[in-house]
């Protein structure tokens, strides 16, 4: 009986052809997500349509295809996504620094009126 590892009959079994790359991924559930809960602009729903097509053209065996759409259903995901995200937190950011500096012009108008008529009606006394 022959112990040794690795064992020569799986050697044989071996094609020193290059390994077979992996389909490309369609995309879909993010894109799905992208239409019903994040669509910025649109991009959601032209994202599934490209890994519809993405989808359907792996099935139908057109590998090159397949991965070019799903290329362009992972971009438009990808641009939906940050708008979605992004555009809020500036937003946001926006506001907020726009209420701090409405609230600091109010506090200096409040003091210059309050010291113009403070002078006078003291004087006409």
């Amino acid at each position: 009986m022959d112990t040794s590892y690795p064992r020569e009959d799986h050697k044989r079994g071996s094609s020193t052809a290059d390994p077979v790359p992996p389909p490309p991924r369609d995309h879909l559930v993010w894109s799905i997500f992208n239409t019903i809960y994040m669509n910025f602009c649109c991009l959601g729903f032209v994202a599934l349509a490209f890994s519809v097509k993405a989808r359907d053209r792996r099935a139908a065996g057109d590998v090159e295809a397949a991965r070019q759409f799903s290329s362009r259903a992972r971009c438009y995901n990808a641009l939906a996504t940050a708008g979605s995200v992004l555009l809020p937190l500036a937003l946001a950011a926006l506001a907020v620094t726009g209420v701090i500096h409405l609230a600091q012009l109010a506090h200096d108008s409040v003091g210059f009126f309050t010291y113009q008529l403070g002078r006078s009606d003291s004087e006409d006394k």
